[in-house]
């Protein structure tokens, strides 16, 4: 059990009625319709299985929870992270950090040591969390990975970088010991396949070769047609990045408008 300073308590979500209130922070948080919640009656057997399910609780009020479930990948056991969810007026509490430092410690008591899951690539806000503190890494895009769905947040594309988590590993030890900006120096060769134009459109160079690259993306709010370009720009960045042999380290935030995904050649 894990508790903060804002009286938040971070524990198992066991019982029915809590799993309920897992149901109705899907609808309120992603404005889903019912077709596309997860039940809690498909919650309380995964959770009996090796599945992940924390929440965090204000008194009796649930504030945020993350969810996984085992699978196998490669012969191994995995946890799939499948959703982490804060309600708006708790996101300043470092909720889905805490939820998350809560969800790798039952892993491991589980004995399982690698943890995956995707996220939108155009939110900076994540992909700091992700990378930054979590220490993540990525050689997985997936394009329109849920299709087409009810929440407004998916409007247009459902596109996903997968990462993983390795839980026991130096890299995130050290990022969960000072979490925070990227350990790794920017490389001076690094070549940039996008960069954002003085007219804040995508300016690509998918020719760039070096053994460190570049993705920059928005980090202010967008239309939703620049949206469109930059997904389309970024999707073809990422995908021929991953398959020429590159993975995704680090995201840097670069100023108050900018953030950069570094990517570097897998070693042979």
């Amino acid at each position: 059990m894990r508790s903060n300073p804002q009286s938040i308590i971070i524990r198992d979500i066991d019982t029915l009625a809590e799993m309920r209130q897992v149901e109705v922070l899907q609808k309120e948080i992603w404005g889903v319709e019912d077709l596309e919640v997860f039940p809690a009656l498909a919650l309380r057997p995964l959770k009996e299985l090796g599945g992940v399910l924390i929440g965090a609780f204000h008194n009796l009020e649930l504030g945020g929870f993350v969810f996984g479930f085992p699978g196998i990948i490669g012969g191994g056991t995995v946890i799939h992270s499948d959703m982490i969810a804060v309600k708006p007026e708790f996101r300043s509490l470092r909720l889905g950090f805490l939820l998350k430092l809560a969800q790798r410690d039952e892993a491991l008591r589980l004995g399982v040591k690698k943890v995956t899951w995707t996220f939108d690539p155009m939110r900076a806000r994540n992909a700091h969390l992700n990378f930054a503190k979590l220490g993540v890494t990525s050689n997985r895009y997936e394009i329109d990975f849920y299709g087409q769905t009810t929440s407004p947040l998916h409007q247009g594309s459902t596109d996903r970088l997968w990462v993983t988590w390795e839980l026991d590993s130096i890299r995130v030890k050290e990022r969960l010991a000072n979490p925070g900006e990227p350990k790794e120096k920017m490389e001076a060769g690094a070549a940039k396949l996008i960069q954002i134009s003085t007219g804040g459109t995508p300016e690509i160079e998918l020719a760039a070769t070096a053994a460190t690259l570049l993705i920059e993306i928005p980090t202010k709010d967008i239309s939703t047609s620049m949206l469109r370009n930059w997904r389309v720009a970024t999707r073809e960045a990422f995908t021929l990045a991953i398959k020429s042999g590159y993975e995704v380290t680090e995201f840097w935030r670069g100023g108050s408008e900018t953030g950069v995904y570094v990517l570097n050649r897998v070693a042979s």
